[in-house]
């Protein structure tokens, strides 16, 4: 009976022993895969990364090569090899682009048109997808098709009809021509409204039970959820009519109401140069592309997250 009971007791322990062995063999080969995918996940990272890199450096070299070159020679810009570091950098290219041409009222002029502008169409778009999103009426999904038909429009075909409705009013070749014609916007109306349409409704609701106004809610409870989505927008629609320059061309004729696109042109032009004076020319783009790239590093963020989660805060 004894030696029976000794022989399980050896045959229990040679079990254990048996599946702490099985058990280690199976943590060895789990750790050698988790290792062999981390390994393989590395090696993707670091594809990824340089190819990133790679992207970026291609997207970046125009601009470098732009400012490089305002700050060189006009012989140094034709040099063969070119050289990317000028051998003495020529500042004074920058001094000379504004005793050529008033380049500050055209940056001015932008500037201005290009912020008025992105205030009214962020309130504008604001207010009509609150009233899509939050108001229950006949007709809404017409009307917000009739709305994205529009957005299909080409520009072009709305610069005529603007025309002659300035031309009515008095307005060609004003400031506030050019505002008027871009108080709103398709697709501000389209990004905000697909904001609004993912903040919970439990809010609203709960703000128009405690008495809070139409207004109040789109400033205390949409704004603030929606924010990364507003400033991408703006950021947007500021880049788009800063740089515009077909349309403004056709209604601006006078050099003092120019936008910087069309300043840049006539600089280029002016005097029969025709793109003669490089330096001067690249730092007069940089300088009209310096005010974009502070606006950008300051809005990133924002920009980043708006693009990334839809805009809506968590």
């Amino acid at each position: 009976m004894m030696e029976g009971i000794y022989i399980m007791d050896i045959n229990a322990k040679n079990n254990i022993e048996g599946l702490r062995d099985i058990n280690k063999d199976i943590e060895e080969e789990d750790l050698y895969i988790s290792q062999k995918l981390t390994l393989t996940e590395v090696i993707i990272n670091c594809i990824r990364h340089l190819v990133l890199i790679g992207i970026s450096m291609i997207t970046f070299f125009p601009f470098l090569w732009m400012l490089s070159s305002a700050l060189k020679t006009k012989d140094e810009v034709f040099n063969f090899p070119p050289t990317l570091i000028p051998q003495i950098p020529q500042w004074n290219n920058f001094v000379q682009v504004f005793k050529e041409a008033p380049f500050a009222r055209y940056m001015g002029n932008s500037l201005f048109v290009a912020s008025i502008e992105v205030i009214f169409q962020v309130i504008s778009a604001a207010m009509i997808a609150y009233a899509l999103t939050q108001f229950k009426f006949k007709g809404k999904k017409i009307l917000f098709a009739i709305i994205m038909g529009t957005y299909m429009l080409p520009s072009a075909v709305t610069y005529i009809p603007c025309y002659m409705i300035l031309s009515d009013l008095n307005l060609i070749d004003t400031l506030t021509g050019l505002i008027i014609s871009n108080l709103a916007n398709v697709f501000g109306i389209f990004l905000i409204r697909q904001a609004f349409l993912q903040v919970d409704k439990s809010l609203v609701e709960a703000a128009r039970m405690d008495g809070a106004s139409h207004l109040k809610i789109l400033l205390k409870i949409m704004f603030p959820l929606t924010k990364p989505t507003f400033i991408t927008f703006g950021l947007i629609s500021f880049v788009t009519y800063y740089n515009e320059y077909m349309y403004p061309s056709l209604i601006t004729k006078s050099p003092e109401n120019f936008l910087v696109s069309a300043g840049l042109r006539q600089f280029f032009i002016q005097g029969g140069a025709y793109g003669i004076k490089w330096p001067e020319i690249m730092a007069a783009s940089t300088l009209t592309v310096l005010p974009l790239l502070i606006l950008f590093l300051i809005a990133q963020k924002w920009f980043m997250k708006g693009v990334g989660d839809g805009g809506v805060k968590g």
